[in-house]
């Protein structure tokens, strides 16, 4: 693997691990301001604990059972996928078509939501707060085991996408207990769409690759090898601001005046 390809790999995925832990962050936060601390971290730790049996799971699954093509060709169309759904919500907030996502709004709602829950405490521990720090961490660590084992494993190298997903989580609970608020001075959305860009990039990338699981059983090659990556990039960015141009001229009738506020990322 190439200095320039590892660069790019712990990149993509640090920044990809980034968005998602300051959305975890977030929600451990308003559990553990409104609920109590002990509660919230022992769900998060309880997640963590999760993640990596999740992991090893799933990355031993991939990596024995499929032969490089097809996991190249199965993992390319799901990154692509993953990665076009983060691009399109990038293209409608930049078009204007969709609302920023507020991170100070989020921790609003959690916290609102977090007071008004009952007081239920099952194994010495504020349920409601466990359970919600819990399914926070889960659920936005599961998206980022998706990335690291996919990167990694297409990369040939996984301890590298490893390692920058933890970094990635490193500095944000470190910044979070500094702060002891949501990071919403971070440029989420901005972040967002770059991390839509890179999974469509390698999506695309390592789809093709594996197209020769059809023909064959043997992965095809870019003729530029992995300098192709900054062509794909470029071709996404460039249709991704062409839509931003064009999106807001045909948008439909009923989406005209104010965008509804985001509930969700």
């Amino acid at each position: 693997m190439t200095q320039h390809a590892v660069w790019g790999l712990g990149t993509a995925t640090f920044i990809a691990a980034f968005v998602e832990f300051v959305e975890a962050l977030t929600i451990v936060l308003a559990m553990g301001l409104t609920r109590g601390w002990r509660s919230a971290l022992i769900g998060a730790a309880a997640a963590l604990i999760a993640l990596a049996g999740f992991t090893v799971v799933v990355g031993y699954a991939l990596a024995t059972w499929l032969p490089r093509s097809v996991l190249q060709l199965v993992v390319g169309v799901l990154l692509l996928i993953f990665g076009l759904q983060w691009l399109r919500k990038a293209i409608l907030r930049s078009a204007g078509l969709k609302a920023l996502h507020d991170e100070d709004a989020a921790f609003g709602r959690e916290t609102a939501a977090a007071r008004t829950a009952g007081r239920d405490r099952r194994f010495g521990l504020d349920w409601f707060g466990f359970v919600v720090s819990f399914k926070g961490v889960f659920l936005e660590g599961v998206e980022v085991v998706f990335i690291v084992i996919t990167f990694g494993l297409n990369a040939g190298n996984v301890p590298v996408a490893a390692a920058a997903a933890v970094t990635a989580g490193i500095v944000v609970a470190a910044a979070g207990a500094v702060a002891a608020k949501p990071l919403s001075v971070v440029p989420e959305n901005t972040l967002k769409y770059a991390v839509g860009l890179l999974l469509a990039t390698y999506g695309t990338f390592w789809a093709v690759e594996g197209l020769g699981a059809l023909h064959g059983g043997t992965s095809l090659a870019w003729p530029g090898g992995d300098w192709t990556l900054l062509v794909i990039l470029a071709g996404w960015l460039a249709l991704s601001r062409l839509l931003v141009l064009v999106l807001p001229r045909i948008r439909p009738a009923h989406v005209t005046g104010p965008v509804a506020k985001e509930p969700a990322a």
